[in-house]
């Protein structure tokens, strides 16, 4: 029993309970109340790094899609256009041929003339410029500019050919000029009527561009009556439209020409030392008339009248009730002139000449430019007499002026 009881004594007492081991993180536990927690947080992560996934992938897919979508677009564009141009071939193909008929119609009257001078008993080159047969036996018109100081005149015609042209006569201030050259039977331009041209007409261009013969371009007419007041010129008698058909040193002196294949206008100048889509033409109804002068007189013969005509300023059109764009003013009146002598006075506005409306200072002026020296003008003026505006008609014997190029 002793044994026993000495034996019990040698047993170690039961430890007490250690407390349980844990981890930082408290679901990561060895014994979890929630076994499935650990689960749940994988699950989460994959959801975010999913959306992530997403998101960086978006542009790409974004741009996938755009791309698809352009080309879908495109596609119909595409079909859409070549239906368009089938419908529209038979119209395309009628204006090409129309282009096609001009360039032969008037090729043939249109030339080359090369500007020469004689130095030391040599020939030598000094410019080529356009010019157009108006006249069958043989005569020609080009700008003043491009005949100007000529010592000798070449004219080539479109199949080659060439021959000397003399100058008829010429009128600086219009900037045109008429040559006559050898043969007969040449093939003439018709004329065109310009005063029927309107902004947006289709028109071409044929002439030789730095020296590149029988060159034709194609444009419309961007404007037209652009005179002194517009600034394209500081000269009361001229007058030019202006359109977007390609114009080059070398086109100068040839023709404009409209659907019909008539010429509307002669190629002076550009805006800009090349050409930059704006060229101006002299209307065909100037340049006739200035033609049938020059052939017939060798230069233009200008009435004078003795005034510097201008617009009204407001305040003369206040004083004697006139309408913005209604009459001419009279200034810088000379004495012993046809205006003086008829009784006309500064700052008297002249409403008419004969049966032609003032309302420009250039159109004026050329029609005054235009009536026979010599000749018998009807003037229609309002002048303040009394205190009141009242209008006075006047008779006026048209002078010449002196300053002509003979």
């Amino acid at each position: 029993m002793q044994h026993d009881l000495e034996a019990a004594a040698d047993v170690p007492a039961p430890l007490p309970d250690a407390p349980r081991q844990m981890f930082d993180k408290p679901n990561l536990q060895f014994s979890d109340p929630d076994p499935y927690a650990f689960a749940n947080r994988i699950r989460k992560l994959v959801v975010i790094a999913s959306l992530l996934a997403c998101l960086a992938a978006a542009p790409f897919f974004s741009r996938v899609f755009s791309y698809q979508v352009r080309l879908g677009q495109m596609q119909a564009e595409y079909e859409t256009a070549s239906a368009a141009i089938g419908e529209l071939a038979p119209q395309l193909k009628a204006f090409e041929e129309a282009s096609r008929s001009i360039a032969k119609k008037v090729g043939p009257s249109v030339v080359s003339i090369n500007k020469l001078s004689l130095s030391r008993g040599r020939t030598r080159f000094e410019g080529v410029g356009s010019g157009f047969i108006v006249d069958a036996e043989g005569y020609v018109i080009t700008n003043y500019h491009v005949i100007n100081a000529a010592e000798r005149l070449i004219v080539r015609f479109s199949n080659g050919d060439s021959s000397d042209a003399s100058i008829v006569g010429g009128d600086e201030r219009t900037d045109l000029a008429v040559l006559k050259i050898d043969g007969g039977n040449l093939p003439a331009i018709a004329w065109g009527d310009s005063d029927q041209l309107q902004m947006g007409d289709l028109v071409w261009a044929v002439g030789s561009p730095f020296g590149l013969e029988n060159s034709i371009t194609f444009g419309i007419v961007s404007a037209t009556a652009r005179r002194r007041s517009s600034g394209v010129t500081d000269d009361i008698y001229q007058e030019f439209f202006q359109s977007d058909t390609a114009v080059n040193p070398g086109n100068s002196g040839g023709p404009m020409v409209n659907l019909a294949g008539e010429v509307i206008g002669v190629n002076t100048m550009i805006a800009g030392e090349f050409f930059r889509g704006v060229s101006f033409s002299i209307p065909s109804r100037m340049a006739r008339e200035s033609y049938e002068q020059i052939r017939e007189k060798g230069f233009i013969e200008r009435g004078f009248l003795g005034i510097d005509p201008s617009l009204p300023s407001i305040a003369i059109r206040q004083r004697l009730g006139l309408d913005r764009g209604e009459g001419v003013a009279v200034n810088n009146l000379r004495s012993n002139t046809p205006a003086a002598d008829a009784g006309l006075k500064n700052n008297d506005v002249i409403l008419q000449w004969n049966d032609h409306k003032a309302f420009d200072p250039s159109v004026l002026s050329q029609q005054i430019a235009s009536t026979e020296v010599g000749s018998s003008a009807r003037v229609v003026v309002r002048r303040v007499e009394g205190g009141t505006p009242v209008d006075k008609e006047l008779t006026v014997r048209v002078g010449r002026r002196t300053d002509v190029e003979r």
